[in-house]
């Protein structure tokens, strides 16, 4: 019998190394403006440090203020995932700080994205480690779920999907599906070489704008 809201899905298709490996580098808002400027995460959702986001999504819904599906999450993600996690927008109490972070920078997790708050940002801020949230409460979380892993989620506006890929900078977070990646990142990689030639003409007093 299905538990509605209280579920966890082990396998998930993440798409090839290779194909996340062509978003290094590229700027988030120039694969934002091959996209025509959807799937960008919502603004209130900000980097706690300056460690670039790239990975594959690995989703947890959460109940507001709980974190016990976050926690099972670090144990199932593999290195080069990111967690998404879904705390509806929650700004009451923290899902995670610096021990648990600790231990996903241990165990090769790319990154995690909250929509949520977290603590300890202090420590958060130094890390190597990408870091996103909607807030920072000292209040720590409960642990009492529900809640569901590897499922479609809503952070900051926009569904993520098990799988999709995540590139993340200073601008903030664009959510790429692997079955348009490959164009997207072709795209991208053109824009920033046009960007790069402005940028030359620009140093030599020669742009025709």
């Amino acid at each position: 019998m299905a538990n509605a809201g209280f579920r966890i899905y082990t396998k998930i298709n993440r798409p090839s190394k290779d194909l996340v490996e062509q978003f290094r580098g590229l700027p988030v808002a120039n694969i934002a403006d091959e996209m025509n400027r959807f799937s960008c995460v919502d603004a209130r959702i900000k980097p706690l440090n300056s460690t670039p986001l790239l990975g594959t999504a690995f989703t947890v819904k959460a109940r507001a203020g709980d974190n016990l599906m976050f926690h099972k999450a670090i144990d199932m993600a593999q290195p080069g995932d990111v967690i998404v996690v879904d705390g509806q927008g929650d700004l009451v109490n923290s899902l995670t700080g610096e021990i648990m972070m600790q231990q996903v920078l241990k165990k090769g997790i790319a990154g995690v994205v909250i929509d949520g708050a977290v603590r300890d940002a202090d420590a958060l801020r130094q890390m190597n480690l990408a870091i996103y949230a909607a807030g920072i409460t000292p209040k720590g979380p409960y642990k009492n779920g529900p809640g569901e892993i590897n499922v479609p989620v809503c952070c900051g506006g926009i569904v993520v999907n098990p799988g999709d890929i995540l590139v993340g900078d200073g601008d903030g977070i664009v959510v790429i599906s692997p079955q348009d990646a490959a164009s997207i990142a072709e795209k991208a990689k053109s824009k920033q070489k046009k960007e790069q030639e402005t940028f030359a003409h620009i140093a030599a007093g020669t742009l025709d704008r």
